[in-house]
């Protein structure tokens, strides 16, 4: 079914590289990599081969009967991917976002009975944060338009502050270390207020499409990974978006070193070839499973699937033979990360841009009514919609959202192309995206 009543959807037909193509023959350059899911570019023939091969040979086993090769073997391959932290961990492969979010939550709660807390069931996240559509996701959400209708269905929660220091409560004046501390210490005091119930935190390294790109402020990921290991409460790293190259690091944290206990993945996981999500732990909380009862009590009837897992393992082999990491690193002279970076900058000269922020390929363009005092645009103008539209009807493909301002105002759009995307293909997007923001502006006026 479609996603809404009220829209005409064109039909895609056809992808390659950065670009998609619908049934009337209109080609579209995918500067957000649909929804931050493309990394490797579209088209690749090497994936749907592997995928092909896998189906011939075994399309589908039960993981209660049977484990595979292709899952083994790329299990083992992601561990090393995620880095030296989760050396004789575990990996748990699921069909999406979602449904890894709700591996790690329950798998959060089995780890605390596991050894010897089985109070600790509560789960703290952020405000304005998204971490998946079903009701346990939901419920760790902070979005406040993807929670308002289903609040009655989703079980209790506790969201601490998010450090954003385009719109901070606190004093940004040192470059945000001071609010980045006292946005930590709002997440030891919900801890402390649980009274021994909390079970994890779960944080976006990077926020993902609801603020739109925020990148942590120094000092703050430290912290909140310190609180967390002092009061014996997990850290989960939701990377759905970020992780698999996106921020120019194998996974998000890396900029900051940071070790969390889980990490969890996928939209880049299988670049969209497939539906697939892994959930990704330490050898810690492996060992608590393993040693105590001796089986993860839970299970979807298509986790590991055969043929998503070898799009993954293709993806991932695809990704590291043509160093797509470093393609992404918005640090790097000549990336085409780093001419991302740069280009947008040019943005902040039009009137309704308020902020350009991001990092590596994953960036956002918040819209404001004024930039001296930050007001954004009323929520029924979807200033970011009316952007999007714009791009499109150029061949451009953004991702809009509302809510960044308070979850329910505040316009802004999201960026994350493929890593194969060329300089030349960067500065046409940005160019036609300038155009989109200013025909919505005058529309707006």
């Amino acid at each position: 079914m479609r996603r809404s009543f009220r829209k005409t959807f064109p039909p895609a037909v056809r992808g390659e590289g950065v670009y998609l193509w619908d049934a009337h023959g209109k080609q579209y350059l995918d500067f957000s990599g649909s929804a931050a899911v493309n990394f490797i570019g579209h088209g690749v023939t090497e994936i749907g081969s592997a995928m092909a091969e896998q189906a011939r040979n075994l399309e589908f086993v039960h993981s209660s009967q049977f484990t595979t090769p292709v899952a083994e073997e790329f299990a083992e391959e992601l561990l090393s991917f995620a880095g030296s932290n989760f050396a004789g961990g575990c990996v748990y492969f699921t069909c999406g976002g979602s449904e890894a979010i709700e591996t790690a939550l329950k798998l959060a709660r089995q780890y605390q009975v596991e050894i010897g807390h089985p109070a600790r069931h509560h789960v703290i996240s952020r405000g304005q944060s998204y971490h998946g559509s079903t009701l346990g996701a939901l419920a760790v959400s902070g979005n406040k338009r993807r929670r308002e209708m289903y609040l009655p269905m989703v079980g209790k929660s506790t969201h601490v502050g998010f450090p954003n220091c385009y719109r901070c409560a606190y004093d940004c004046t040192d470059g945000c270390r001071i609010c980045g501390q006292e946005y930590a210490t709002e997440l030891e005091m919900a801890i402390r207020a649980s009274n021994g119930e909390t079970a994890a935190f779960i944080v976006e390294p990077v926020s993902g499409a609801t603020l739109g790109a925020v990148v942590p402020p120094p000092g703050y990921l430290h912290s909140i990974s310190g609180i967390c290991r002092r009061n014996d409460v997990l850290l989960i790293a939701d990377e759905v978006m970020t992780g698999m190259g996106r921020t120019g690091r194998n996974f998000a944290v890396e900029h900051w070193e940071v070790a969390p206990d889980i990490l969890v993945t996928a939209k880049g996981l299988s670049s969209g070839y497939a539906p697939l999500g892994a959930v990704i732990v330490t050898k810690k909380v492996a060992d608590a499973i393993a040693e105590g009862s001796g089986a993860f009590l839970h299970g979807f009837t298509y986790n590991s699937h055969p043929i998503s897992v070898a799009a993954g393992r293709a993806v991932l082999r695809y990704v590291q033979h043509r160093n797509l990491v470093r393609a992404a690193d918005s640090e790097m002279n000549g990336s085409p990360a780093f001419e991302l970076r740069d280009s947008l900058r040019s943005l902040k000269d039009l009137a309704a841009v308020g902020d350009v922020r991001g990092i590596g390929l994953l960036w956002a363009v918040e819209f404001v009514a004024d930039k001296k005092s930050r007001q954004p645009f009323a929520s029924e103008s979807n200033f970011a919609g009316s952007v999007a539209q714009a791009a499109t009807e150029r061949g451009l493909l953004v991702y809009p959202m509302q809510g960044c301002a308070d979850g329910t105002a505040g316009d802004h759009i999201l960026i994350a192309p493929p890593a194969v995307i060329t300089r030349e293909q960067i500065q046409w997007a940005v160019g036609e995206l300038a155009g989109a923001i200013q025909a919505a502006s005058t529309q707006t006026h």
